[in-house]
């Protein structure tokens, strides 16, 4: 038991109580990696491209067979599951941290509560502190997530154009970036529900691609895809109630970057219902593929 207390003590102060982590303030004077509007619109384009390019080359070649790429799905699977797990777990204790720290400042406000903080951060809320750290960990990681746009066209996937693919996982990158340059409301249960469910599906996929037994065609990127598209509309709409409502006085922090995700992530349910609807199969983001009889 104390060993575990042990354990327990140690992951808050590396996870959530670290002195880096604490003191953590987005800015591109900080010397943080991809923090600026240049490198992020020189990416997205490059990124696009290059996708894009290599999609039309291999139709050229008119291949149709996957290129052989070994291990590196798998392993980049793993990766992923396993950079989303701590994420998840970092992000989780950094509010319970953020809510205890400021509660005192919450008992002269009767209209104000955890949860409400959670969908809509009070306006002039700035980039900075724990659950901001953990932001900007999840916006790397989307880096890392685009890799898979890249392996897919290189596996020659079917399930929806590749360029919806690519599209999702360079809108994936930007909503992350607008997360952190204007404060948006809501991104602590977005990031808390995206990162648990790549750590479920990624994981998955791990397994699958590791030649360990699996059911056959579980819908496990199914499940996870929906239940992020059931979050991101709940969530939307507490921050439409919170701010356009009055719910909250003076609105939630960040609402011009909360419309340009809101349009993201419609276009995001555009490419998922092309993706599942009209193809019947999408084992994007891990998981197995569901095929219609």
């Amino acid at each position: 038991m104390a060993a575990v207390l042990a354990a327990g003590d140690l992951a808050r102060y590396w996870l959530a109580e670290h002195p880096a982590i604490v003191t953590f303030r987005w800015s591109p004077s900080n010397g943080l990696w991809f923090s600026t509007w240049a490198f992020l619109l020189g990416f997205l384009a490059a990124y696009i491209s290059l996708c894009l390019l290599l999609d039309t080359f291999l139709s050229l070649l008119r291949r149709r067979k996957p290129l052989p790429l070994g291990p590196i799905p798998p392993t980049h699977a793993l990766l992923m599951a396993a950079v989303s797990a701590v994420i998840f777990t970092g992000t989780l204790l950094s509010a319970v941290a953020e809510i205890r720290d400021t509660r005192w400042s919450w008992r002269g406000r009767s209209r104000t509560t955890p949860f409400r903080w959670l969908l809509c951060f009070p306006p002039g809320t700035r980039s900075s502190g724990r659950v901001f750290f953990w932001s900007y960990a999840y916006y790397l990681s989307r880096y890392l997530h685009a890799v898979r746009g890249l392996l897919a066209v290189l596996q020659r996937r079917r399930g929806g154009s590749n360029a919806a693919r690519v599209f999702a996982h360079a809108a994936s990158v930007a909503m992350a970036f607008l997360w952190l340059e204007f404060s948006q409301s809501f991104q602590v249960l977005a990031i808390l529900a995206s990162t648990l469910a790549h750590t479920v599906a990624f994981g998955f996929r791990f397994w699958v691609g590791a030649g360990l037994p699996a059911a056959r065609g579980a819908p496990v990127a199914l499940a996870c895809q929906l239940g992020l598209l059931g979050c991101n509309l709940v969530c939307h709409a507490g921050v439409v109630w919170m701010h356009f409502g009055g719910a909250v006085a003076g609105g939630c922090s960040g609402i011009g970057a909360w419309v340009v995700n809101t349009l993201l992530n419609a276009a995001l349910l555009w490419v998922f219902l092309h993706c599942y609807g009209k193809r019947g199969v999408c084992d994007d983001d891990g998981g197995a593929a569901v095929k219609k009889d």
